[in-house]
């Protein structure tokens, strides 16, 4: 995390956005934006690649600073579909990149743990797997074709869903995450660490500290904005 206490704006240079928090780079990927951006401003950057300025910078500071809370008012309801095109990306992100190497992990690690160890820690990360797939899998046919569905329809006819309905069950995709990661921290015998087992630690952090940001894009950006978009059909 950035230790810059002032916000990213528009007239900043991408390089220097990166230099201060080097986890933004994976927003960029998620974006599909191409590394090659020279001596270009955020704002240059986002008009280029069609993305909405103020919509980016408060992903990035969501991303870099904990006790930023973005005002929304500044964004409108077509900033929606830009954001589950993200969220979208993010699912991509995790199933494609980040899990496979936290499986990868777990599978180099347990080869050298006892039966009951190795046990414990293949059934925590099945259940985390089984958990973390059926949120996307929730957002992915059920929250988002909603939200598609609002764009398309002027009064969805026989409307029996509700972004409140997501943000009521809206699941702690970490509390497992966590408790894994003190499976391994704590309570494995110091006989079995190694460089492996520190480098699972480390790829469980920075995913636990990603899905943090994600929930806060939903909780703080999706919701509120879709709020808006139902009253407007109301």
């Amino acid at each position: 995390m950035s230790n810059n206490i002032t916000l990213y704006n528009k007239r900043m240079k991408v390089a220097d956005l990166l230099s201060s928090d080097s986890a933004l780079l994976s927003i960029l990927q998620r974006l599909n934006i191409k590394l090659g951006f020279g001596e270009a401003t955020v704002e240059d950057m986002c008009k280029r690649y069609g993305i909405s300025t103020e919509l980016f910078l408060m992903i990035c500071n969501i991303y870099s600073f904990r006790d930023y809370v973005p005002h929304i008012d500044t964004l409108d309801c077509n900033d929606i579909k830009s954001i589950t095109t993200y969220l979208r990306a993010s699912h991509s992100y995790y199933t494609t990149i980040c899990f496979p190497t936290i499986h990868e992990g777990i599978h180099t690690l347990v080869k050298e743990l006892d039966n009951i160890s190795r046990k414990l820690i293949d059934k925590f990360y099945d259940d985390y797997d089984r958990e973390i797939i059926n949120h996307f899998r929730y957002e992915e046919e059920t929250v988002f074709p909603y939200i598609e569905k609002l764009f398309t329809e002027q009064s969805p006819s026989g409307k029996q869903y509700s972004i409140r309905q997501f943000e009521e069950n809206h699941s702690n995709i970490n509390e497992k995450l966590n408790d894994l990661k003190n499976i391994i921290t704590k309570y494995l015998d110091e006989c079995y660490s190694s460089p492996q087992r520190f480098e699972l630690l480390n790829a469980i952090h920075n995913v636990e500290s990603d899905l943090r940001k994600h929930s806060l894009i939903e909780n703080k950006l999706l919701i509120p904005l879709v709020e808006k978009l139902e009253k407007s059909h109301e």
